[in-house]
């Protein structure tokens, strides 16, 4: 009131217009809003007279004013606390967002670029983006950038170099600006690690299952293989020690020796593939073994194939099984052989190697003896390679190979408590590393020792077989060692045997129907522990047999038989002298 009171003063004294609002009180106690506009009339001497204008109520126009003036405020209240919500995250964020403007150049980066890649926010700037992309991904990414520019654009993978040069994988989405594409990358590298560990896994599962499958298989048909070749084995051994038989029958009996022994080993693969081959690790002189088969390697080679060897010196001994490592020795060896049609080198090399974490052999950190044969022949690719030791799988042409070489040395490696690494490039050659574990113990010292077979046998053998082909060989096999058998079908019929007669020792099949030779060997050592116990069986799994039993496995020939029973007969005189 006293301010609109001094407006109209004013005007009084100066003459000029006057234009105010100002809100009176109704008598009904309301308010409202008046827009007074108007003149000062004066007389000729400029005494003021009067005033001459209008008054109008702008209640409504002002009441809109003041709701405009509020909305206002309240809008740059929320746009305020929405850049700064926005602000919080780009700077907070944990993905990576950009700002991508024309020809690639990042125009804006937010802080995460920092622990995501190792770089500081001015490295980048100005900077292409494409400099940072992955050479491989860099179609793609431009195909995506481009499309952003007109629509979103939503999950696709693509990596970024580190400032260590390290790649990391980033999923994106990009929207379009003006002029800009808004780009954000979430690092799923650790996801990406995880989910090829998985995909390991799984496949490691796989394998596992078809070995654990096979091994099932081959378990039981080794035993019936076994069986069929034991007589047939043992009696062309007879027949090839006659004399007097013409050269004729003499080579159609060797080759067809040759192809029992060849049936013979191939079930010996089966089953280390299968990881049911019985084993006698022991402490084994990997420099020993090398130099013993590398005469035999160097001969089967051919002239054109230089073999050298390479032996770290001092290494401590490994544990494994001498004669499957040989043989493993020799199946890589060939193998490289074949590989090499028009000639080059062949290595056979040990050394000691440490194992760390994430090893290509998958095995524990620890250090190891590497066993090792490369060749410098037409090596495999990929995918070759990645099938090289499954069962069958064979690069040779049909009839020149099992599929079984690689497979079993796996398999063997595996039984050991080792591994195997297979590398190789197309052109340049394959490496095979036989990862083993180191013994704590000496080994025995490697030598030539006297034919068993030289000694005659003596005494009686009580052999037990509810096979008759199988006990039938076996029975001409002991006479012409010099013993006198007596032959008993089943255990129980065995153990009446030996309560009526006097045997010196007990030849027995492992599993058969009723008592088995385990059985009845251990029912012999308590009613006779003076008669000497070997355990025959053609089963893969020796497991259930006591290891203070001789056991020998189906097939085998005259001097293996021998062999076991000269070693029966030296532990017999020793009980006796003891």
């Amino acid at each position: 009131r006293e301010w609109v009171s001094e407006e109209v003063r004013r005007c009084i004294r100066s003459g000029s217009e006057f234009s105010t609002e100002y809100r009176i009180v109704r008598p009904d106690g309301s308010v409202r809003w008046i827009a007074s506009r108007g003149i000062v009339a004066v007389d000729p001497d400029g005494t003021p007279l009067r005033t001459l204008g209008t008054v109008r109520d702008v209640t409504e126009r002002r009441e809109a004013q003041a709701a405009l003036e509020r909305l206002n405020r309240t809008l740059e209240q929320q746009i305020a606390e929405r850049t700064a919500e926005r602000d919080r995250m780009w700077r907070l964020s944990g993905d990576l967002f950009l700002v991508i403007g024309r020809r690639w150049a990042i125009r804006a980066v937010n802080p995460a670029i920092l622990p995501l890649l190792g770089y500081e926010e001015h490295e980048v700037l100005g900077r292409r983006f494409s400099d940072f992309v992955h050479p491989e991904d860099l179609r793609d990414v431009a195909g995506v950038i481009r499309a952003a520019g007109r629509s979103r654009v939503g999950d696709f993978i693509a990596r970024l170099r580190s400032r260590s040069g390290t790649w990391r994988l980033f999923s994106w989405s990009a929207a379009p600006a003006e002029g800009e594409a808004y780009v954000i990358g979430r690092d799923v590298t650790a996801e990406a690690e995880r989910r090829d560990e998985l995909d390991l896994a799984q496949e490691a599962l796989r394998q596992s299952q078809k070995v654990e499958a096979l091994g099932q298989l081959t378990g039981g048909v080794a035993h019936d293989f076994n069986n069929l070749l034991t007589p047939i084995l043992g009696s062309l051994d007879l027949l090839q020690r006659n004399p007097d038989m013409p050269a004729r029958e003499q080579r159609l009996i060797a080759g067809a020796l040759e192809s029992a022994e060849r049936a013979r080993v191939l079930v010996q693969r089966l089953l280390a593939f299968a990881r049911r081959q019985p084993l006698q690790p022991g402490p084994v002189d990997l420099a020993d073994l090398i130099q013993g088969m590398a005469e035999l390697i160097d001969s089967t080679s051919g002239p054109q194939i230089k073999v050298r060897i390479e032996v770290q010196n001092d290494l401590p001994p490994a544990r494994g099984d001498v004669n499957q490592l040989e043989m493993a020795l020799l199946n890589l060896s060939v193998n490289a052989r074949d590989a090499m049609a028009d000639g080059g080198t062949l290595t056979l090399a040990a050394s000691a190697e440490q194992v760390t974490s994430g090893h290509r052999s998958k095995l524990k950190p620890g250090e190891y003896l590497c066993l090792s044969v490369s060749d410098t022949g037409s090596g495999m690719d990929e995918a070759t390679a990645a099938r090289a030791i499954e069962p069958f799988f064979s690069t040779k042409g049909v009839g020149k190979g099992t599929g079984l070489g690689l497979s079993m040395v796996h398999g063997l490696a595996s039984q050991l408590g080792g591994g195997m690494v297979l590398s190789s490039r197309p052109g340049f050659g394959t490496r095979v590393d036989l990862y083993l574990p180191i013994s704590s113990a000496d080994p025995a010292p490697r030598g030539d020792s006297d034919s068993p077979h030289s000694t005659a046998g003596a005494g009686t053998v009580l052999l037990v077989d509810d096979e008759p082909a199988v006990r039938s060989s076996t029975r001409e096999l002991l006479e012409d060692l010099g013993y006198a058998v007596v032959e008993a079908e089943s255990g129980e019929k065995a153990a009446a045997i030996i309560e009526r007669i006097e045997v010196d020792y007990l030849v027995t099949d492992h599993l058969m129907p009723g008592m088995t030779g385990t059985d009845l060997a251990m029912r012999v050592r308590e009613q006779r522990p003076d008669i000497g116990v070997l355990i025959v069986s053609g089963y893969a799994e020796l497991d259930g047999i006591p290891p203070n039993l001789r056991r020998l496995a189906k097939p085998f020939r005259l001097e293996e038989l021998a062999q076991s029973l000269a070693s029966l007969s030296a532990s017999r005189g020793a009980r006796r002298e003891g």
